[in-house]
C-alpha cells in the first residue's frame, strides 16, 4: 500500500496518517528533491525564471504540503509515537535546508538571473523572490569556508532539536499537573460555567468532584475568580514554574539549560555570518534596520506608558486594601482584584458577557464582518477528513464565485494539544502550469469546550483572539500573488506580519459588529446596549499595565539576543531582572520562571522579534484609524485594505504596501489613543 503522505492529495487525509509513515515519506522526498535540484544545475546552463526559480518553488511546495499535516498533528493531537517520528525528522529537514542554503552553484545560478537581462523584465514580486533568495543564501552561510559551513549546519540541527524539546517539555509539564478537589467550598467564587468545566474534566478522568488543570481556560478562571487565595497561589506557582527547576514535575522537563544552549547557539550562528549578535541577524529580514531602532521604539512606548501603569497598579493596591486584603498584592492576586475592581468601577464582569458570545454565533458574525469588508462569502463544508470531531472546515469564495481559500478551525482546549492560539499554513496559493493552487489554513485556539448540552461561551478577550487569528488566516488565504515564496504571509517582514491580525481585533469593539457577533445562547438576545457601553468604558482598564508587560517581554527578548555573553551563566534571568526593575509595576516572586515556558522566543519564530507585536500594532492602529474616519464598513476602504495589504502578501516591502493603503507612513499616535494613553 502506498504511503498516504506520498499520495496526490488536495487536502490531507488525516484519518489515514500514521506515525510509522512519517520518516519514510520525508526520507523519500528529501532524496528526490536533492536529485531534482542537481538536475536543474547542469553545467553550462543559462538560468531563467522558468528553468530554475519556478521548478525550485515546485520542490519547496511539495515538501511543505507533506510536512504541514505532520507538524500540525504534532501540535494538536500529540502522542509519544507521533512525537518521536516528528522529532527524528527535524535534524534531517534542517540538514536539507542548510545544504540548499549553502549550495554555491545554486546561489550563483540565482545571481546570474539577478545580473542578467531577464531580471529587468520580471514583475515586482518575482524580483522580490530573487532578492530575498540571494539574501537568504548569504544568511545560510553560502560564502563561508567549508569548516564554518559544517559548523553552521551542526548549529542549525542542534537548534531544531532544542527548540522542539523546549516545546515538548512545556506540554509535558502542563499535562502532568492536576489537582482533584472534592470540597466545593475550596472553589468558592468560581463561576458556574467553570465549575461545570472542572466537573466535566473530572468525569472524563473518572475522578470524583472537580479536576483542576493548567490548561488555560481553567488556569485563568481560577486566577480571576477564586476567592481561595491559597488555591490561586498553588495554581499560579505551578503555572509559572512549568518546565523549570522550581517545578514539582520531572527534572527531565527543566528548560533552563535548553534555553541557555538555544541562545548560545543562535549567537554563534550570528557571529559565523559576520553579525555582532543574533539580534542583528534577526533584523536582516525585518522592517527595523538596527537594534537601536527597536530599543528606541520600545523605550519610547515605555516612557509614554509607565507613569500611567504605576497609577493603575496603585489604584489596584488601594482597592484591594479596601476589600480587606492584608499585605502586598502578589502576582497571584492581580487578576482576582483587577476583576473585582473592574466590576466595582464599571458595573460589569467578564463572566456576565460570556452567555452573549457562544462560539458559533461569534464565528458566523465574524464571517459576516469580513464578507461586508471584502466582498467574499464563507460557507461551511462537512465532507472533509478532519483530525478531531470538534474541527470545522470552511470555504471562502469571492463575488464571482471563485474559490479564494479554505480553512480548518479547531477552537477548544484539550489534553495533548499545544496551548495558545495560532494560524498555520496547510496549503499556500501558488500558480502552477496546471492551474492555481488554492490556499488552506489551520486556525487553532484553546477556548473552553462545550459543557453538556451548552455551547462553548467566549469571554470578550477570547472573541478578540479569534478575530486576531482569523486576520492572520485572511492574510494567508486572500492573497492574489501567484508565486509561492511571496504568497500570503511568505516573504512578509516578521515585524509586519501581525498587521492584519491586530487590525481585525478593532472590529470587536464596534457597536455595528456587536449586533452580528452577540446573541445569548439561551434567548438569542443581542448584547444589551448598556452592557456594551460598560465594556467600552472599561476597554482601556489597566491598558498601561498591559502595555508595560508586553514591553517587558519585548525588551527582555531583544536584550537576551543582543547582549549574549557565554561567561555569564545566569544572564537570561539577570537581564530579565534588570528589565523588570525598569518597566514592571507588579511584584514578581522569586520562584517565577516565566522564560522557561516563553515558547514564542525559545521555540517559535519570535526570537529577537517579540517586539513585532507592538511594532505591528502601530501599523494596525494607524490603518484602522482610516476606517474610523470613513466608517467601519466603508466599502472603498475595505477594498483598499484588501487590495493593498491582504492580496499583496510579501510581494513588496511592508512599508510600501502600508503607505499605498494609508497614503503616508505610519505614526504612533493611533496606538496610544486606542490604548487610552495620552499621545
Amino acid at each position: 500500500m502506498k504511503n498516504p503522505l506520498l499520495e496526490d492529495f488536495e487536502l490531507p487525509n488525516f484519518s489515514m496518517l500514521k506515525a510509522a509513515d512519517i520518516e519514510p515519506a520525508i526520507d523519500e522526498i528529501l532524496v528526490a528533491n536533492k536529485k531534482k535540484i542537481a538536475s536543474l544545475l547542469e553545467k553550462g546552463a543559462s538560468y531563467s525564471w522558468n528553468n530554475l526559480v519556478y521548478p525550485m518553488e515546485l520542490i519547496d511546495d511539495y515538501l511543505s504540503r507533506v510536512w504541514s499535516p505532520i507538524g500540525h498533528l504534532n501540535s494538536v493531537m500529540n502522542n509519544d509515537e507521533w512525537r518521536e517520528a516528528y522529532s527524528n525528522c527535524l535534524p534531517k529537514l534542517s540538514e536539507y535546508s542548510t545544504e540548499i542554503g549553502q549550495n554555491k552553484v545554486l546561489y550563483l545560478a540565482y545571481l546570474s538571473i539577478k545580473e542578467g537581462d531577464e531580471y529587468k523584465k520580471l514583475d515586482t514580486a518575482q524580483k522580490k523572490i530573487i532578492d530575498n533568495s540571494l539574501r537568504d543564501f548569504e544568511l545560510s552561510g553560502v560564502a563561508l569556508a567549508e569548516d564554518k559551513k559544517q559548523r553552521y549546519m551542526e548549529i542549525s540541527q542542534q537548534l531544531s532539536t532544542l527548540t522542539n524539546q523546549f516545546e515538548e517539555n512545556i506540554m509535558d509539564a502542563t499535562n502532568a499537573w492536576s489537582k482533584s478537589v472534592t470540597d466545593e467550598s475550596e472553589l468558592k467564587g468560581l463561576p458556574e460555567s467553570t465549575m461545570d468545566l472542572l466537573k466535566q474534566t473530572a468525569e472524563q478522568k473518572n475522578k470524583e468532584g472537580w479536576l483542576l488543570t493548567l490548561e488555560f481556560p481553567c488556569y485563568m478562571a481560577v486566577m480571576t475568580y477564586a476567592g481561595n487565595r491559597d488555591l490561586r497561589y498553588e495554581l499560579h506557582r505551578a503555572f509559572v514554574t512549568r518546565a523549570s527547576e522550581q517545578s514539582d514535575g520531572s527534572s527531565d522537563w527543566d528548560n533552563t539549560e535548553t534555553m541557555s544552549k538555544i541562545v548560545g547557539l543562535r549567537h554563534e550562528k550570528a557571529q559565523l555570518l559576520g553579525f555582532e549578535s543574533y539580534a542583528d541577524l534577526s533584523l536582516a529580514t525585518k522592517m527595523a534596520k538596527q537594534p537601536v531602532d527597536v530599543l528606541d521604539f520600545l523605550n519610547q512606548l515605555a516612557e509614554r506608558s509607565l507613569s500611567m501603569a504605576k497609577e493603575d497598579f496603585a489604584a489596584l493596591v488601594k482597592f484591594a486594601k479596601e476589600q480587606g486584603h492584608v499585605g502586598d498584592i502578589e502576582s497571584w492576586d492581580v487578576a482576582y482584584f483587577s476583576e473585582k475592581l473592574r466590576e466595582a468601577r464599571y458595573q460589569f464582569s467578564q463572566e456576565e458577557v460570556k452567555p452573549y458570545f457562544p462560539a458559533n454565533r461569534v464565528l458566523t458574525g465574524m464571517f459576516t464582518v469580513v464578507e461586508k469588508l471584502y466582498g467574499i462569502k464563507i460557507v461551511e463544508s462537512t465532507d472533509v477528513d478532519k483530525w478531531h470531531k470538534d474541527v470545522q472546515f470552511f470555504v471562502i469564495t469571492d463575488k464571482e464565485g471563485m474559490q479564494r481559500g479554505r480553512f480548518y478551525i479547531d477552537l477548544y482546549a484539550r489534553p495533548h494539544k499545544r496551548g495558545g492560539a495560532w494560524m498555520d499554513e496547510c496549503v499556500t496559493r501558488f500558480k502552477k502550469v496546471e492551474g492555481v493552487q488554492s490556499p488552506v489554513a489551520y486556525l487553532t485556539c484553546n477556548f473552553t469546550p462545550p459543557i453538556g448540552d451548552d455551547p462553548s461561551l467566549l469571554t470578550h478577550g477570547e472573541v478578540e483572539t479569534l478575530f486576531h487569528e482569523f486576520g492572520h488566516g485572511l492574510h494567508h488565504m486572500l492573497t492574489k500573488v501567484d508565486y509561492l515564496s511571496v504568497s500570503g504571509i511568505h516573504g512578509v517582514e516578521w515585524d509586519a506580519v501581525e498587521l492584519p491580525s491586530q487590525f481585525m481585533e478593532n472590529w470587536c469593539w464596534q457597536p455595528e459588529v456587536m449586533a452580528l457577533i452577540s446573541g445569548h445562547y439561551q434567548t438569542g438576545e443581542q448584547l444589551p446596549a448598556e452592557m456594551f457601553e460598560k465594556m467600552l468604558a472599561a476597554k482601556n482598564f489597566q491598558s498601561a499595565m498591559q502595555m508595560v508587560r508586553q514591553i517587558e517581554f519585548s525588551i527582555f527578548d531583544f536584550r537576551v539576543h543582543l547582549e549574549y555573553d557565554a561567561a555569564k551563566a545566569t544572564q537570561i534571568y539577570d537581564i530579565l531582572e534588570e528589565v523588570r526593575n525598569d518597566v514592571s509595576v507588579v511584584n514578581t516572586p522569586a520562584f517565577n520562571r516565566f522564560p522557561n515556558s516563553f515558547s514564542h522566543i525559545f521555540a517559535g519564530g519570535y526570537a529577537a522579534g517579540y517586539y513585532s507585536y507592538k511594532w505591528a500594532e502601530v501599523l494596525s492602529s494607524d490603518a484602522f484609524s482610516l476606517f474610523e474616519e470613513k466608517g467601519v464598513f466603508d466599502e472603498e476602504t475595505g477594498r483598499s485594505f484588501l487590495n493593498n495589504i491582504l492580496e499583496k502578501g510579501g510581494s513588496d516591502d511592508a512599508l510600501a504596501l502600508f503607505t499605498a493603503f494609508r497614503g503616508r507612513e505610519p505614526n504612533i499616535d493611533a496606538l496610544l489613543r486606542h490604548s487610552g494613553i495620552a499621545a
